[in-house]
C-alpha cells in the first residue's frame, strides 16, 4: 500500500512538472465602438456626416493562441497565432479587402534563451513595440491616418521574415528583422529589413528605429506589406529591387507624477512615388491632391494623465508635413488633435470616448477613420466605445 501511494505521489509529480514545462495561452482583444464622422464622402461625391459602428476603434479585436516549451539548460520553443477579426460584422480582418489568411497579424515559432529569442514566419518589427512610448498606446487606431500608418509605428506585418530580439540589458532591449523577397536569384526583390532598440528606466522610455522595404515582383512574393502595396501603387515606375520605402523613428515617454508625458519624430521617404493626373495613389500612406507624398515629417506631442487609478484623460496632438513628388516639391501638411478619456472598469474592460479633429492644408485630408474628404478641410470625428481583454 506504501508502495502504491509512493508510487502514485511520484507520478503525479512528474505530472505536474511536465505541466509546469509546457504551457499554451488563449488570449484575445475584443475592441467596438460608435463612430461619428463629419463630412465623410458620399457616393455622389459630396460630403455628409456620417454615424458607423467599427471595430478595433483602439486596438484590432483579435484571437490568439501562444506557448512556451521548456526545453532544459535555459532554452525554451516558442510560438504565436493571432487572427484578427472585425467584430461589427464578424469577418475576418482584411476579408472586406481580399485577405484569405488566417493569422493574418501573427504566425510566428522560434527558440528563446539567456541569448535573447529567435522568431520565424509573418511578425511585426520593433516599430510596433515602441509604440507603447507613443499615442497608439492610448489613442490605437485614432491617429493611424494621419501618420502612424504610414511611420509604421501601429504595427505593420513582415512576411517570410526572421526576428532576432536581445534579452533585457537593464533595460536595453533591441532587435532586428530580415524579410526574404524569395525571388530566385534576385535576393532583394520584395526584402525588407529594420533594427531598433529601447531603453526602460523607472519613468524613463526611449526608442530609435528604422525599417526599410523593396519593390517586389508584380504578382510575386514580397516581405513586407508596403512592398505589395507598391506593386499596384508603383506600377510602370521603379523596378523591382528598387526601394520603396524607409522610415526612422526616435522618442521618448516620461512619466511625472499621474501624468506620462510622450514625444516623438519619424520622417518617412518614398523614392518611388510620382506625380500622376489620372487618379489617387494610397501605397499605404497618403495622397494629395493627384501627388503621392516622397517624404513625411511626422511629429507628436501627448499625455496620459492619471485622475484616479481607473479614469485617465487623454490628449495628443500630431503633426505631418508633407513633400510630394511633382517638379515644384510642392508641401502641403496634416494636424490632427485628439481628446479623449479612457475609464478602467477592470483590468481587462474599459470604457472610452475621443473627439479628434484633422485639418489639411495644401492636401488631401485622408479622414480621421479612413473617411477622406478626398480634396483640403477638415473633418472631427467622434468615438464612444467598449474594449474587453480576455
Amino acid at each position: 500500500m506504501k508502495k502504491s501511494l509512493i508510487a502514485l505521489a511520484v507520478l503525479g509529480a512528474i505530472a505536474g512538472a511536465a505541466q509546469a514545462q509546457s504551457s499554451v495561452t488563449i488570449y484575445g482583444i475584443v475592441d467596438t465602438g460608435i463612430v461619428y464622422t463629419s463630412k465623410a464622402v458620399t457616393a455622389t461625391g459630396g460630403t455628409g456626416s456620417k454615424f458607423s459602428v467599427n471595430s478595433g476603434v483602439i486596438q484590432g479585436s483579435r484571437l490568439g493562441f501562444k506557448g512556451v516549451e521548456d526545453l532544459g539548460g535555459g532554452l525554451k520553443a516558442l510560438f504565436q497565432l493571432e487572427a484578427g477579426f472585425n467584430n461589427d460584422t464578424g469577418a475576418l480582418n482584411g476579408q472586406d479587402k481580399g485577405a484569405t489568411n488566417l493569422f493574418r497579424r501573427k504566425s510566428v515559432v522560434g527558440l528563446g534563451g539567456n541569448f535573447g529569442s529567435v522568431l520565424l514566419g509573418r511578425q511585426t518589427d520593433i516599430l510596433d513595440d515602441v509604440s507603447q512610448w507613443t499615442s497608439v498606446q492610448d489613442f490605437g487606431g485614432v491617429t493611424g491616418s494621419v501618420g502612424h500608418n504610414l511611420n509604421r509605428l501601429e504595427g505593420t506585418r513582415t512576411n517570410n521574415s526572421i526576428r532576432y530580439n536581445t534579452p533585457d540589458l537593464s533595460g536595453f532591449t533591441a532587435s532586428a528583422i530580415y524579410g526574404f523577397g524569395e525571388a530566385a536569384g534576385q535576393t532583394s526583390n520584395g526584402q525588407s529589413f529594420g533594427l531598433g532598440g529601447q531603453y526602460a528606466n523607472g519613468p524613463l522610455g526611449l526608442f530609435a528605429a528604422y525599417y526599410q522595404s523593396k519593390l517586389g515582383t508584380i504578382g510575386g512574393t514580397n516581405a513586407s506589406d508596403t512592398s505589395i502595396l507598391g506593386n499596384t501603387s508603383f506600377a510602370g515606375h521603379g523596378a523591382a529591387g528598387d526601394t520603396a520605402l524607409k522610415t526612422f523613428s526616435l522618442g521618448a515617454s516620461y512619466q511625472v507624477g499621474p501624468a506620462r508625458l510622450y514625444g516623438n519624430w519619424s520622417r518617412t521617404k518614398q523614392p518611388l512615388a510620382y506625380a500622376t493626373t489620372t487618379g489617387v495613389l494610397t501605397n499605404g500612406g497618403f495622397t494629395v491632391g493627384s501627388f503621392n507624398n516622397t517624404k513625411a515629417d511626422i511629429f507628436e506631442l501627448g499625455v496620459n494623465y492619471a485622475v484616479t487609478a481607473p479614469l485617465h484623460l487623454l490628449a495628443s496632438v500630431q503633426y505631418n508635413k508633407l513633400t510630394f513628388a511633382d517638379a515644384g516639391s510642392a508641401k502641403g501638411k496634416l494636424t490632427q488633435i485628439n481628446l479623449g478619456t479612457d475609464y478602467f472598469l477592470s483590468k481587462r474592460t474599459d470604457l472610452y470616448a475621443f473627439v479628434s479633429n484633422l485639418r489639411a492644408k495644401d492636401a488631401v485630408n485622408p479622414g480621421v477613420y479612413g473617411d477622406s474628404l478626398g480634396n483640403t478641410g477638415n473633418q472631427t470625428a467622434v468615438a464612444v466605445g467598449i474594449r474587453h481583454k480576455f
